[in-house]
Protein backbone atom coordinates (compact mmCIF):
# COMPACT_ATOMS: atom_id res chain seq x y z
CA UNK A 1 0.00 0.00 0.00
CA UNK A 2 2.81 2.12 0.60
CA UNK A 3 4.14 1.85 -2.89
CA UNK A 4 0.98 2.69 -4.11
CA UNK A 5 0.63 6.15 -2.50
CA UNK A 6 3.96 6.78 -3.26
CA UNK A 7 2.96 6.38 -6.62
CA UNK A 8 -0.19 8.47 -6.42
CA UNK A 9 2.15 11.25 -4.98
CA UNK A 10 4.88 11.17 -7.29
CA UNK A 11 3.05 13.50 -9.69
CA UNK A 12 2.26 11.04 -12.77
CA UNK A 13 -0.97 11.03 -12.67
CA UNK A 14 -1.23 14.66 -13.54
CA UNK A 15 1.10 14.73 -16.35
CA UNK A 16 -1.30 11.41 -17.09
CA UNK A 17 -4.54 14.06 -17.79
CA UNK A 18 -2.25 16.67 -19.08
CA UNK A 19 -1.10 13.84 -21.88
CA UNK A 20 2.76 15.09 -21.07
CA UNK A 21 3.81 11.22 -21.04
CA UNK A 22 5.11 8.74 -23.53
CA UNK A 23 3.28 5.72 -25.06
CA UNK A 24 4.90 3.13 -22.20
CA UNK A 25 4.13 5.37 -19.54
CA UNK A 26 0.92 6.09 -20.36
CA UNK A 27 0.47 2.06 -20.67
CA UNK A 28 1.47 1.95 -17.25
CA UNK A 29 -0.47 4.35 -15.66
CA UNK A 30 -3.54 2.54 -17.57
CA UNK A 31 -2.01 -0.92 -15.67
CA UNK A 32 -1.57 0.73 -12.41
CA UNK A 33 -5.45 1.99 -12.51
CA UNK A 34 -6.89 -1.70 -13.41
CA UNK A 35 -4.69 -3.24 -10.72
CA UNK A 36 -5.26 -0.43 -7.98
CA UNK A 37 -9.19 0.97 -7.22
CA UNK A 38 -7.08 3.86 -5.64
CA UNK A 39 -5.05 4.62 -8.60
CA UNK A 40 -7.88 4.59 -10.82
CA UNK A 41 -10.39 6.91 -8.04
CA UNK A 42 -7.23 9.74 -7.92
CA UNK A 43 -6.73 9.70 -11.74
CA UNK A 44 -10.84 9.97 -12.37
CA UNK A 45 -10.68 13.07 -9.18
CA UNK A 46 -7.64 14.52 -11.26
CA UNK A 47 -9.74 14.80 -14.10
CA UNK A 48 -12.69 15.97 -12.37
CA UNK A 49 -10.71 18.68 -11.15
CA UNK A 50 -8.60 19.97 -13.89
CA UNK A 51 -12.17 19.83 -16.22
CA UNK A 52 -13.86 21.76 -13.41
CA UNK A 53 -11.08 24.51 -13.81
CA UNK A 54 -10.89 24.78 -17.42
CA UNK A 55 -14.37 25.03 -17.42
CA UNK A 56 -14.44 27.76 -14.70
CA UNK A 57 -11.51 30.14 -17.08
CA UNK A 58 -12.83 29.01 -20.87
CA UNK A 59 -14.23 32.20 -22.11
CA UNK A 60 -16.53 32.30 -25.18
CA UNK A 61 -16.33 35.37 -27.55
CA UNK A 62 -18.83 37.52 -28.14
CA UNK A 63 -20.79 37.58 -31.48
CA UNK A 64 -19.18 41.22 -32.11
CA UNK A 65 -15.70 39.49 -31.96
CA UNK A 66 -16.85 36.56 -34.23
CA UNK A 67 -18.47 38.99 -36.95
CA UNK A 68 -14.88 41.82 -36.33
CA UNK A 69 -12.92 38.11 -37.55
CA UNK A 70 -15.23 37.22 -40.16
CA UNK A 71 -14.81 40.49 -41.70
CA UNK A 72 -11.09 40.52 -41.55
CA UNK A 73 -10.79 37.10 -43.96
CA UNK A 74 -10.45 38.07 -47.34
CA UNK A 75 -10.52 35.67 -50.48
CA UNK A 76 -8.70 35.53 -54.00
CA UNK A 77 -10.69 35.37 -56.85
CA UNK A 78 -9.57 31.56 -57.54
CA UNK A 79 -11.66 31.09 -53.93
CA UNK A 80 -14.49 32.59 -54.93
CA UNK A 81 -15.53 30.01 -57.54
CA UNK A 82 -17.04 26.40 -56.81
CA UNK A 83 -14.43 24.40 -54.84
CA UNK A 84 -14.37 20.71 -54.99
CA UNK A 85 -15.25 18.98 -52.22
CA UNK A 86 -12.89 16.17 -52.22
CA UNK A 87 -9.93 19.32 -51.97
CA UNK A 88 -12.06 21.20 -49.43
CA UNK A 89 -12.75 17.89 -47.36
CA UNK A 90 -9.13 17.19 -47.01
CA UNK A 91 -8.12 20.07 -45.58
CA UNK A 92 -10.57 20.29 -42.70
CA UNK A 93 -8.27 18.73 -39.51
CA UNK A 94 -11.22 17.54 -37.16
CA UNK A 95 -11.13 18.87 -33.87
CA UNK A 96 -12.20 15.71 -31.48
CA UNK A 97 -13.08 16.20 -27.82
CA UNK A 98 -9.98 14.68 -26.74
CA UNK A 99 -7.85 17.15 -28.35
CA UNK A 100 -10.26 20.02 -26.72
CA UNK A 101 -9.73 17.98 -23.25
CA UNK A 102 -6.30 18.53 -23.58
CA UNK A 103 -5.98 22.12 -24.65
CA UNK A 104 -8.73 22.63 -21.73
CA UNK A 105 -6.45 20.53 -19.12
CA UNK A 106 -2.99 22.39 -20.57
CA UNK A 107 -4.71 25.80 -19.52
CA UNK A 108 -6.47 24.62 -16.26
CA UNK A 109 -2.94 23.79 -15.76
CA UNK A 110 -1.56 27.18 -16.38
CA UNK A 111 -3.86 28.56 -13.99
CA UNK A 112 -2.98 26.39 -11.47
CA UNK A 113 0.38 26.79 -11.53
CA UNK A 114 -0.17 31.01 -11.62
CA UNK A 115 -2.07 30.07 -8.14
CA UNK A 116 0.79 28.75 -6.59
CA UNK A 117 3.39 31.01 -7.29
CA UNK A 118 1.34 34.09 -6.50
CA UNK A 119 0.38 31.97 -3.34
CA UNK A 120 4.52 31.02 -2.89
CA UNK A 121 5.35 34.57 -3.59
CA UNK A 122 3.05 36.05 -1.36
CA UNK A 123 4.00 33.54 1.82
CA UNK A 124 7.93 34.60 0.70
CA UNK A 125 7.44 38.22 1.11
CA UNK A 126 5.16 37.53 4.37
CA UNK A 127 8.65 35.21 5.48
CA UNK A 128 10.48 38.24 4.05
CA UNK A 129 8.79 40.82 6.30
CA UNK A 130 9.03 38.77 9.31
CA UNK A 131 12.56 38.11 9.07
CA UNK A 132 13.33 42.14 8.95
CA UNK A 133 11.42 42.17 12.04
CA UNK A 134 13.24 39.62 13.95
CA UNK A 135 16.32 40.92 12.78
CA UNK A 136 15.50 45.00 14.03
CA UNK A 137 14.60 42.87 17.16
CA UNK A 138 18.00 41.81 17.61
CA UNK A 139 19.54 44.93 16.61
CA UNK A 140 17.60 46.22 19.19
CA UNK A 141 18.34 43.89 21.84
CA UNK A 142 21.91 43.88 20.93
CA UNK A 143 21.98 47.85 21.43
CA UNK A 144 20.44 47.66 24.56
CA UNK A 145 22.56 44.76 25.69
CA UNK A 146 25.67 46.74 24.54
CA UNK A 147 24.74 50.46 26.45
CA UNK A 148 23.97 48.11 29.48
CA UNK A 149 27.76 46.80 29.12
CA UNK A 150 28.96 50.06 28.45
CA UNK A 151 27.43 51.72 31.53
CA UNK A 152 28.96 49.30 34.20
CA UNK A 153 32.35 49.50 32.32
CA UNK A 154 31.82 53.26 33.34
CA UNK A 155 30.73 52.88 36.79
CA UNK A 156 34.08 50.07 37.39
CA UNK A 157 36.01 52.43 36.44
CA UNK A 158 35.17 55.55 38.22
CA UNK A 159 34.43 53.03 40.92
CA UNK A 160 38.33 52.32 40.73
CA UNK A 161 39.00 55.37 39.93
CA UNK A 162 37.75 56.95 43.50
CA UNK A 163 39.18 53.92 45.13
CA UNK A 164 42.45 54.86 44.10
CA UNK A 165 41.75 58.67 44.95
CA UNK A 166 40.58 57.34 48.65
CA UNK A 167 43.87 55.36 49.18
CA UNK A 168 46.26 57.87 47.68
CA UNK A 169 47.80 59.84 50.35
CA UNK A 170 48.80 62.66 48.45
CA UNK A 171 44.97 63.62 48.35
CA UNK A 172 43.21 65.02 51.34
CA UNK A 173 39.76 64.62 51.63
CA UNK A 174 38.31 68.47 52.82
CA UNK A 175 34.37 68.16 54.09
CA UNK A 176 32.47 71.50 53.30
CA UNK A 177 29.85 71.84 55.55
CA UNK A 178 26.68 73.60 55.36
CA UNK A 179 26.41 77.21 56.59
CA UNK A 180 22.76 78.76 57.60
CA UNK A 181 21.56 79.13 54.35
CA UNK A 182 21.68 75.27 54.26
CA UNK A 183 22.69 73.65 57.80
CA UNK A 184 22.10 69.96 56.42
CA UNK A 185 24.47 70.29 53.54
CA UNK A 186 27.61 68.91 52.63
CA UNK A 187 30.29 68.06 50.30
CA UNK A 188 33.48 66.18 49.80
CA UNK A 189 36.32 67.59 48.16
CA UNK A 190 39.42 65.47 47.10
CA UNK A 191 42.46 67.71 46.63
CA UNK A 192 45.86 67.06 45.71
CA UNK A 193 48.45 69.83 46.23
CA UNK A 194 50.79 67.70 44.30
CA UNK A 195 49.14 67.56 41.05
CA UNK A 196 46.79 70.54 41.50
CA UNK A 197 43.63 68.48 41.02
CA UNK A 198 40.54 68.87 42.54
CA UNK A 199 37.58 66.62 42.28
CA UNK A 200 34.21 66.69 44.29
CA UNK A 201 32.62 63.17 45.22
CA UNK A 202 29.16 63.27 44.02
CA UNK A 203 28.25 60.34 45.24
CA UNK A 204 28.18 61.55 48.86
CA UNK A 205 27.01 65.09 48.14
CA UNK A 206 23.97 66.23 50.10
CA UNK A 207 22.72 69.77 48.46
CA UNK A 208 19.47 71.08 47.45
CA UNK A 209 18.62 70.33 43.80
CA UNK A 210 19.51 73.73 41.97
CA UNK A 211 17.09 75.12 39.36
CA UNK A 212 17.78 75.75 35.81
CA UNK A 213 18.61 79.64 36.35
CA UNK A 214 21.33 78.78 39.18
CA UNK A 215 24.33 76.84 39.66
CA UNK A 216 26.69 75.84 42.04
CA UNK A 217 30.46 77.23 41.92
CA UNK A 218 33.04 75.95 43.78
CA UNK A 219 35.29 78.65 45.18
CA UNK A 220 38.90 78.06 46.55
CA UNK A 221 40.30 80.55 49.28
CA UNK A 222 44.16 81.63 48.36
CA UNK A 223 45.42 84.57 50.80
CA UNK A 224 42.56 85.87 51.41
CA UNK A 225 41.07 85.62 47.56
CA UNK A 226 38.60 83.71 46.02
CA UNK A 227 39.82 82.02 43.06
CA UNK A 228 36.84 80.68 40.58
CA UNK A 229 37.00 76.26 40.77
CA UNK A 230 34.30 75.91 38.00
CA UNK A 231 30.72 75.14 38.10
CA UNK A 232 28.64 72.34 38.81
CA UNK A 233 24.89 71.06 39.79
CA UNK A 234 23.58 69.15 42.69
CA UNK A 235 21.36 66.53 40.25
CA UNK A 236 24.49 65.57 38.07
CA UNK A 237 23.97 62.08 37.12
CA UNK A 238 27.36 61.33 36.96
CA UNK A 239 27.62 59.16 40.17
CA UNK A 240 31.24 59.41 41.34
CA UNK A 241 34.03 62.07 41.22
CA UNK A 242 33.78 65.35 38.85
CA UNK A 243 37.22 67.07 38.29
CA UNK A 244 36.98 71.09 38.84
CA UNK A 245 39.52 73.51 38.03
CA UNK A 246 43.28 72.81 39.48
CA UNK A 247 44.90 74.61 41.96
CA UNK A 248 47.85 73.97 43.98
CA UNK A 249 47.59 75.93 47.24
CA UNK A 250 44.23 76.87 48.94
CA UNK A 251 43.50 77.45 52.59
CA UNK A 252 39.85 76.67 52.59
CA UNK A 253 37.24 75.94 49.94
CA UNK A 254 33.57 77.09 49.87
CA UNK A 255 30.61 76.61 47.22
CA UNK A 256 28.11 78.98 46.30
CA UNK A 257 24.46 79.34 45.04
CA UNK A 258 25.28 81.36 41.76
CA UNK A 259 23.78 82.63 38.02
CA UNK A 260 23.60 79.46 35.78
CA UNK A 261 27.26 79.75 34.25
CA UNK A 262 28.94 81.48 37.09
CA UNK A 263 30.15 85.02 38.95
CA UNK A 264 33.64 86.37 38.58
CA UNK A 265 32.72 87.40 42.25
CA UNK A 266 31.40 85.08 44.71
CA UNK A 267 27.64 86.25 46.19
CA UNK A 268 28.59 85.94 49.82
CA UNK A 269 25.28 85.61 50.77
CA UNK A 270 24.63 82.95 48.75
CA UNK A 271 27.20 80.58 50.73
CA UNK A 272 26.26 77.25 51.33
CA UNK A 273 28.84 74.96 52.16
CA UNK A 274 32.74 76.03 53.21
CA UNK A 275 35.40 73.72 55.42
CA UNK A 276 39.03 74.91 55.60
CA UNK A 277 42.43 72.43 54.01
CA UNK A 278 44.18 72.99 57.53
Amino acid sequence: MESVKTYIESGILELYVLGDLSAEERSDVEAMSKLHPEVKTELDEIEKVMSAVAENFATVPSNKVKEQFFNQLSFSDEDEGDVDETKAEAKVIPLNNSNLNFYKLSLAACVALLLVSVVAIVNLNNSLKDSKQQIAQLQTSNQSFANRVNYLDQKVTVSDEALNIFTNADFKMVKLNGTANSPESNILVAWNPKQQKVMIDMRSMKMPINDQDHQYQLWALVDGKPVDLGVFDAENKTAGLITMKAIGVAQAFAVTLEPRGGSVNPTMDKMMVMGATI
